[in-house]
This record gives structure tokens, C-alpha cells and sequence, in this order.
């Protein structure tokens, strides 16, 4: 799907099954995330969407084996991080110390309210990783690289003493930014870090981003809802539905010429600034609800809302290929779809 030597990130038929109860034959799982493969390039930014419970957030926290995966293989500038086709450990997998890894591998947590420490300073909580990670010769190098990082996010030295409680939403924010920086990484999964901001300070949060990859060589996993923000920051994107990509292209053509009638039901949803533009063109309205990840339909999992299910639907799981250079897509019936 990428070129190898330009991949950073690599993801092979990942799996994320959570126990949701019962025992023995009877024991159910939320089939969070099943057989999801997708590559990143180093310096791109790919974006990740689909709606609530889709499983992107899962996902990106599963990469970074935040949550142990099921199954799968996740390899990381040619190393391989985690597999489970190998022994030998008692369930089967093979798994690498992380340590050395999160340096290399960051988040940004959704949540600015609940991902900071109430009890600690600001200057604390990004100077936490670096003293893990012995990054600071002294207490006084400690401080400066804490005060520079905050400067590099829009902050000052002031708010290295402050709480997190004293601070608006954007500026906590900008805090769990700074606190991904401190270890100087390579690669960061953005898990929706925007959704929980006022839509004026998205825009300032949004472009600080794109400033910093620029500088510093980032490589993002960026994860949203919203398709309006992701198209704007993502060099690629991909297309989640119940645990499912369903669709994964470059980001001009993916708005453009997307090919699965999900992707097009979320692009037509798009809101549109000019009158005129907004009143032609035709909103995609799927009918029905999204089917509980505990008991997903057989097949293909958005056959009970789509347009163009046939029985071939129902009986096979479409298979992810690529319908044109760059462009993956899983469907049946593509040449149905107007």
C-alpha cells in the first residue's frame, strides 16, 4: 500500500475484540476493530474517519499498544512491535518492550479536561516525560526545555507553575500537546484532538498542528469525526465503519471521487458556506441504525443501510483492494454506486 522504505507505520489485519460477558461458547466480545491493514508514510498525516463507535479510536490506541490487540501486526520504521503469528508467549504473541518505543510514539488524548493530572503543575506534567526518559542533565535544562516546549504551543513560562483547572479548554489543549513534544517524537496519533474545543479555537488548534509537522518532521495519525477538519489537515484519508475501513484514498480524491456509499454519505453531510452551492447539491441520507459492534451483520457490515446491498452482501465480506492507484475501497457492487 506504500512505499516500504518511505513507511513509518505499518498496520497488517489488526484486531481489537473486547469480552463483553458471558462464558465457555457463549462468551461475547465488542468487535471493536476486525482486519483493518493501512500504512504511513513518514511526514504525511493520515487521517481517520467514520461515526461514533466506528473503532478509530481504538485503533490509533492499539497502535500504540495502549491496548494490547487481538491479532495483527503493527510494524514501526521496519521493526516489528507487535505480532501474533509468533510464539512464544502463553497466548501466542510476540511483543517488544514499548519503552524505547514511546519516545518515537505519541498521543494526544481527546479529552484536555480528563488527560491532565489535577494535582500536578503544568510545568510537572510535561517535564513528567522527560524525566522518565532522562532527557534533562539537570534541573535547570529540565526547566528550559519545559519553558521552550510551552513557547513552541503558543504558552509561556508563567503557566509552567499554573494547574490545569486555571486554564480554558484550548489551553489544555495546547498542554497535552506540549506534553507529546517533550520527548521529541516521530510520529503522534491525534485522537479527535479537536472535538472538545469551541469551533474558533479549532481552527488555531488545527493549524498549530500543520506549524509544528512542518518543523519538527512529524508524522501524524490524525483521528476525527468531523470530515470538514480532517480534509483540511490530512494528506490521506481513511474511512472507518463498525470496525471496518471501508475506504482509504488521497485526500483531494477521497473528497472528490470517493466510490463507497458511506465515504459519500459523510462527504454529502458536509456543510456548505455558499447558498446557492448547499441548496443543488444532494445530502445522502442512510436510513436505519448503526448495528451493535457485540453482533455485526454478516458480510458486509453496512448492508443493512445501504443503497445497493444484494445477497452477495450478505453471504461474503467485501475485500479491501485497490479500484484505482492509490485508491482502496471494500464493496461489491462499485459500479452501482451513483
Amino acid at each position: 500500500m506504500s512505499e516500504q522504505n518511505n513507511t513509518l507505520v505499518e498496520v497488517q489485519h489488526l484486531q481489537q475484540y473486547f469480552p463483553a460477558g458471558g462464558y465457555g461458547k457463549k462468551k461475547r466480545y465488542v468487535q471493536a476493530v476486525d482486519d483493518v491493514s493501512f500504512a504511513i508514510r513518514r511526514g504525511e498525516t493520515l487521517g481517520l474517519v467514520g461515526e461514533s463507535g466506528c473503532g478509530k479510536t481504538t485503533t490509533g490506541r492499539s497502535l500504540l499498544r495502549l491496548y494490547e490487540p487481538t491479532d495483527g501486526r503493527i510494524i514501526y520504521d521496519g521493526e516489528v512491535i507487535f505480532d501474533s503469528g509468533k510464539l512464544p508467549d502463553s497466548k501466542g504473541r510476540v511483543a517488544v518492550d514499548m519503552l524505547p518505543y514511546r519516545r518515537k510514539m505519541q498521543i494526544v488524548f481527546q479529552d484536555p479536561y480528563a488527560s491532565l493530572d489535577p494535582r500536578m503543575t503544568v510545568g510537572d506534567i510535561v517535564g513528567e516525560a522527560i524525566d522518565i526518559h532522562k532527557l534533562a542533565a539537570n534541573d535547570q535544562e529540565r526547566r528550559e526545555r519545559i519553558i521552550h516546549l510551552l513557547e513552541l504551543v503558543g504558552l509561556n513560562s508563567e503557566h509552567a507553575n499554573r494547574y490545569a483547572h486555571e486554564f480554558s479548554g484550548g489551553q489544555r489543549q495546547r498542554v497535552g500537546i506540549a506534553r507529546a513534544l517533550a520527548v521529541r517524537p516521530e510520529f503522534i496519533v491525534c485522537e479527535e484532538p479537536v472535538s472538545a474545543l469551541d469551533v474558533s479555537i479549532q481552527a488555531q488548534v488545527v493549524n498549530m498542528f500543520e506549524d509544528l509537522q512542518q518543523n519538527l518532521g512529524l508524522t501524524y495519525l490524525f483521528i476525527a469525526h468531523d470530515l470538514s477538519v480532517v480534509k483540511h489537515i490530512s494528506t490521506r484519508i481513511g474511512v472507518m465503519y463498525l470496525g471496518k475501513l471501508v475506504e482509504l484514498a488521497d485526500s483531494f480524491e477521497l473528497i472528490g471521487h470517493s466510490v463507497h456509499p458511506y465515504t459519500r454519505s459523510l462527504i454529502s453531510a458536509i456543510p456548505v458556506a455558499d447558498p446557492k452551492t448547499a441548496r443543488a447539491s444532494q445530502r445522502i441520507v442512510l436510513q436505519g441504525d448503526v448495528p451493535s459492534p457485540l453482533d455485526p451483520p454478516s458480510g458486509c457490515r453496512f448492508r443493512t443501510r445501504c443503497p445497493y446491498a444484494t445477497e452477495q452482501c450478505a453471504a461474503e465480506c467485501p475485500e479491501f483492494r485497490e479500484v484505482s492507484p492509490g485508491h482502496w475501497a471494500a464493496c461489491h457492487n462499485l459500479e452501482m454506486v451513483r
